[in-house]
């Protein structure tokens, strides 16, 4: 035991050594993640997107109008930045991207609305951007209900209706929003803690087999095998233990800093927060090492993880709901790390439901981390037998 302490202690020193010398190692295990934490944290730092940019087509030109415009002026989200003289000038705006909408009030609006001739008003919203697309759409849409709920309380006063009738009338069901777990609909709070993992994996998938195939291509496998006194299982140890330690110090730095300094909800408590990091990142490295050992070539290898790496964004759940995919996409969703994270995150972090609930989930990660030992054997092999062909 002590020799093997031993062994294992002069690898570290040797992996060390290497990352010193290296400079993709600290970019890659200290640099970028901690410029990918400040990045997506503060590139949503107010929650919502505020004052997006709005214009207006007011043919009408009257109070109403007016009171209407200064209305949609007035919410959180929408900037009324410019008036035009016609729709095809705010469509033109819109094409420029210099505006994201625009409301149409045609003239004859303010008469319509006291006769009850049910005067259209439209308004136009690019989608390109969900986000920016759906706030603003509510926005709009709550301005016009606005508008003809104003009128039709004006007139029903006029003949006599109390207030409460009035409110009867124009709201007969009210309807009592409670929003679980986020009710400021803070966007950082959904994102960044999926965003953010997500970038720190793909940075673990593409440095594990890096980490390993170079030994081949700069002629120091065998003398790493000998190193580890012929065993395989202690060599990768020694490689990867200081990346492992470095990543799991910045998965749990960005925790830190977002469910405590930026005060991100997380009722499930602090041991949720530890396991899921750590077994993220041990999920991550043993698919890197599978990866290599399944197919032992540096560029290949690479490929592989950062193919998976991108699409585990698409399929992790966290931007489009995985139960409303094809049955196929369901399944193959599975056999990605993130979405395990995302799952744990999701019920035991940021919901506050028992481990057990998440136990397919751990399950799964604990399924990518004994992935290498599968493909070990042939790591060994390619270790003391290929040559490096560029």
């Amino acid at each position: 035991m002590k020799e093997l302490i031993g062994r294992l202690y002069h690898l570290v020193l040797r992996e060390m050594g290497i990352m010193r010398r290296n400079p993709i190692y600290g970019f890659c295990t200290v640099v970028f993640p901690l410029v990918v934490i400040l990045f997506f944290t503060s590139l949503m730092h107010e929650g919502v997107p505020l004052d997006m940019p709005v214009g207006v087509v007011d043919q009408d030109n009257t109070q109403t109008s007016r009171a209407m415009i200064r209305q949609l002026d007035a919410f959180q989200t929408t900037k009324v930045v410019s008036h035009y003289n016609n729709v095809n000038e705010a469509r033109t705006a819109i094409q420029r991207n210099e505006i994201y909408a625009f409301l149409l009030i045609p003239k004859g609006t303010t008469s319509g609305l006291m006769t009850q001739d049910q005067p259209n008003v439209s308004f136009y919203y690019s989608n390109v951007s969900i986000v920016s697309g759906s706030l603003l759409y509510r926005d709009l849409k709550t301005i016009t209900s606005l508008a003809t709920a104003s009128a039709a309380a004006t007139k029903l006063a006029a003949i006599g209706k109390t207030e409460k009738e009035i409110h009867a009338f124009l709201q007969p069901i009210t309807i009592d929003l409670h929003m679980i777990g986020n009710p400021w609909s803070n966007y950082n709070v959904y994102l960044s803690t999926v965003m953010v993992p997500g970038v720190l994996m793909i940075f673990i998938f593409l440095l594990t087999p890096y980490s390993i195939g170079t030994e081949i291509k700069f002629r120091r496998s065998r003398q790493w095998i000998k190193m580890a006194g012929g065993n395989i299982y202690v060599a990768l140890a020694g490689k990867l233990l200081p990346q492992t330690i470095l990543f799991v110090t910045m998965l749990y730095t960005f925790d830190f800093y977002a469910f405590y300094v930026l005060d991100f909800p997380h009722p499930g408590g602090l041991f949720p927060i530890l396991l899921s990091g750590l077994l993220a990142v041990l999920g991550a490295q043993g698919f890197g090492i599978f990866a290599f050992g399944l197919i032992p070539s540096l560029r290949m290898s690479m490929s592989i993880c950062s193919l998976w790496a991108v699409v585990s964004f698409s399929l992790c759940g966290a931007t489009f709901p995985i139960f409303a995919m094809d049955r196929v996409l369901q399944s193959i969703a599975q056999l990605f790390p993130l979405r395990h994270y995302y799952m744990i995150y999701q019920m035991n972090v940021f919901n506050g439901f028992p481990m057990t609930d998440a136990w397919f989930n751990i399950m799964a990660l604990g399924i990518f981390i004994i992935l290498p030992f599968f493909v070990i054997p042939n790591i060994r092999r390619a270790m003391l037998v290929y040559v490096y062909i560029p």
